[in-house]
C-alpha cells in the first residue's frame, strides 16, 4: 500500500509540473506573431528522493558497477522557466517609426506603470508611434501606449511641426522642420546581461525584479545603459521589425510531447487507484 501511494503522489508532483511547461509552451504559441516577442524553455529538476541501502557489507560488493542501494524520487519539477534570446526574423516594413533592433541582448527603454508608480521597463518591440500630449507636442509611444524614452530615462517629446525624420546608426533620431530646424533624441537603449533573472510583467515588457537585495545584485549587474560612447555597440535597423523568435512546429511538438508525459502519469494514478482497491476487497 506504501509503494502505491507513493507511486500517486510521485505522478500528482509530475503532473502538476508538466502543466506549468503546458502554459509556457500555450504562451509561446499565443505569441507567435507578437513583435520581438521572445520564446520560453521550461527545464526541469528532480525533487527529493530517499536513498535505500540494501547492502550494508561493502565488501560484497567489491566488483559492482552500478552504485550501492536503490534512490526513489517523487517526481520532477520545473527548476527554471528560461527565455530564449535568439533574434527573430528582420522583415522590412518601409514604415518610418518602426525600429528593429540586431543585437540579441538589446532593448528598448519605456516608461510603464510598476504597483502604484511608473518604473523602466524594456521590450524588444520597435513598433512605435506618434501620440498628442497637448496642442503643441507629441510623445513617441510604442503599440500599448507607454513612452519610449531617450539615454537619460526621459520621455521623448518635441513639437508636433517636425515633420521628417532621419536615423543615425547609432540610435540617434533626427526630427526636423520645413525651416531645415532639427531636434536630436538618442533613444533608450540598454543592454541585458541577465535576462533570465530580469522579471516579466506582460505586454512585452521586462523589468527589474523586486527581490534584487534577497538576491544579493544590482542593476549594475543585471544591464547596461548604452550612452555616450557605448552607443557604437547599439545594433538598430529603420523600417524594419523583428519578429518573435517562436517557431510554431517545434512549439506544438513540445506540447504533443508534454501532453502525452501528462497522460501517462494520470494513467499511473488511475492504475495505483485500481490495485489499491483490489487490495481492499481482499477479505
Amino acid at each position: 500500500m506504501k509503494s502505491l501511494n507513493r507511486i500517486s503522489i510521485t505522478a500528482s508532483n509530475t503532473m502538476n509540473q508538466l502543466q506549468k511547461q503546458m502554459d509556457t509552451i500555450a504562451n509561446n504559441i499565443a505569441n507567435s506573431q507578437t513583435t520581438g516577442y521572445k520564446k520560453q524553455r521550461a527545464t526541469f529538476g528532480e525533487l527529493m528522493y530517499q536513498q535505500y541501502n540494501n547492502q550494508r557489507n561493502l565488501e560484497e560488493e567489491v566488483n559492482r558497477l552500478t552504485p550501492n542501494g536503490i534512490r526513489i524520487g517523487t517526481g520532477a519539477r520545473v527548476a527554471q522557466v528560461q527565455t530564449v534570446l535568439t533574434l527573430g526574423s528582420i522583415v522590412q516594413t518601409g514604415r518610418a517609426l518602426d525600429f528593429a533592433l540586431t543585437e540579441p541582448n538589446q532593448f528598448f527603454k519605456v516608461l510603464a506603470p510598476k504597483g502604484n508608480e511608473t518604473a523602466v521597463h524594456y521590450t524588444r518591440d520597435g513598433s512605435f508611434y506618434l501620440s498628442p500630449l497637448n496642442a503643441n507636442e507629441v510623445g513617441l509611444v510604442t503599440s500599448e501606449g507607454y513612452q519610449v524614452l531617450d539615454e537619460n530615462n526621459n520621455p521623448i517629446i518635441f513639437n508636433n511641426n517636425l515633420q521628417n525624420m532621419n536615423l543615425n546608426p547609432n540610435g540617434e533620431i533626427v526630427f526636423s522642420d520645413e525651416a531645415g530646424n532639427n531636434v536630436t533624441f538618442n533613444l533608450g537603449i540598454a543592454q541585458i546581461h541577465k535576462p533570465q533573472t530580469m522579471a516579466r510583467v506582460g505586454d512585452n515588457l521586462m523589468t527589474l525584479p523586486d527581490n534584487m537585495a534577497e538576491l544579493g545584485i544590482t542593476e549594475a549587474d543585471l544591464l547596461e545603459n548604452l550612452a555616450g560612447n557605448l552607443r557604437a555597440q547599439i545594433g538598430l535597423k529603420n523600417q524594419a521589425l523583428e519578429q518573435s523568435n517562436v517557431d510554431i512546429g517545434e512549439e506544438m511538438t513540445n506540447l504533443l510531447q508534454t501532453q502525452r508525459a501528462y497522460q501517462l502519469q494520470g494513467r499511473a494514478i488511475t492504475i495505483a487507484d485500481q490495485m489499491q482497491g483490489l487490495i481492499n476487497g481482499i477479505r
